[in-house]
């Protein structure tokens, strides 16, 4: 039968979002609808806007979110109706390569609703990452609800679908940051850089160092942990990193900008045997060039965090736990609370780096 509720769409390549009515059919086998609480503003909402990521427009925008279950469908277990969540993206198949090999984290197969939300008129929506939680209720896949501690703050704990884990699980699970650790996070403009300097003080990192050209993100990077910050606008941030590292260069350093420049100064800036993690993501006609015997030389790891490597049903609560105890500030990260119908102003204000996170809090 479904439902009418208000939901932000973009309609075409750089128009302004509307607001404008929707409807959430009821949950099919394995699907959820859930009444969205919160949903954060990330970039990715405006590269969808911009026609960055494809352009099966409509788009239903919106996927840093957290709610309550309101109905499942045939064969659902794992959550029921007034099950407090926070919404992922990679619902793991649990029967894929990686899967088997037990490295859920990597799934191949990650699943989605089958069934559509829509226009009045029948135009069939495309949820942003499979979520579409600009929304006041959306329907996903089951396995991409996840179970939190349900007195959590929605606006908060709403940030680890996206964002904030991206930025943990770069530190935490893609890097491996431990005990005395050295860690770099090269851009720390937005959410994601900001969380790889919180996971990586989480992790017990000692020196973490904060790149950007922005003085005023380098002061919200030392709220996170950095113990030193470097402004590349004026300092060259390889010679700056081995500079606090005893001229070694880091264990882990992070790019959360995702450009060759920033990727080469990440390469460079780390010690021997260290490792290079991408957690920014690139575009298509991006190209690096390295000599071969500098990456064979310096050996260590360069790797690609997808999602910071995360499982959310692992991750998620341990987090959400972690924030209770006071151990992972998370409601720092939520610059301003807003209405759905402020979605394209906040569009503005993150384009701008006026904010980390404007997150959509519903009534």
């Amino acid at each position: 039968m479904g439902q009418e509720v208000r939901g932000v769409v973009s309609r075409r390549k750089g128009a302004p979002v509307e607001v404008t009515t929707i409807v959430v059919p009821d949950p099919g086998p394995g699907e959820a609808v859930v009444r969205v609480q919160s949903c954060g503003v990330c970039h990715t909402d405006l590269h969808y806007r911009e026609g960055g990521i494809n352009d099966d427009y409509p788009f239903l925008l919106g996927h840093e979110a957290a709610g309550i279950v309101e109905q499942v469908g045939e064969g659902v277990t794992d959550v029921a109706p007034g099950d407090f969540v926070v919404l992922n993206w990679r619902a793991v198949c649990g029967q894929c390569r990686a899967c088997r090999r037990g490295r859920p984290w990597y799934c191949f197969n990650t699943h989605n609703a089958a069934r559509k939300m829509t226009l009045t008129d029948g135009t069939e929506l495309a949820p942003a990452l499979g979520i579409g939680a600009f929304a006041e209720k959306t329907l996903v896949h089951a396995g991409q609800c996840t179970k939190v501690d349900p007195s959590a703050r929605p606006a908060a704990v709403g940030l680890l679908g996206c964002g904030v884990m991206a930025g943990l699980g770069a530190a935490m699970n893609t890097g491996g940051v431990t005990r005395g650790d050295s860690v770099a996070v090269i851009g720390c403009g937005g959410g994601v850089g900001d969380a790889a300097v919180a996971g990586a003080a989480l992790a017990g990192a000692t020196t973490i160092i904060a790149v950007d050209t922005d003085s005023r993100k380098l002061d919200w990077a030392r709220k996170f942990g950095a113990t030193h910050t470097v402004n590349a606008s004026d300092d060259d941030p390889v010679e700056a990193i081995r500079a606090a590292t005893g001229g070694f260069g880091a264990d882990v350093v992070i790019d959360a900008v995702g450009r060759p420049e920033t990727w080469k100064q990440a390469f460079y800036a780390r010690d021997l045997a260290g490792t290079v993690v991408l957690v920014g993501v690139p575009t298509p006609e991006m190209r690096i060039e390295l000599p071969l015997l500098d990456v064979f030389g310096r050996g260590g790891a360069l790797k690609s965090s997808w999602y910071g490597d995360c499982l959310p049903s692992r991750d998620f609560p341990m987090l959400t736990e972690l924030y209770r105890q006071g151990r992972l500030d998370l409601d720092a990260f939520v610059t301003e609370e807003i209405a759905l119908d402020q979605v394209e102003e906040a569009f503005t204000r993150m384009h701008h780096g006026d904010v980390l996170r404007s997150v959509v809090v519903f009534p």
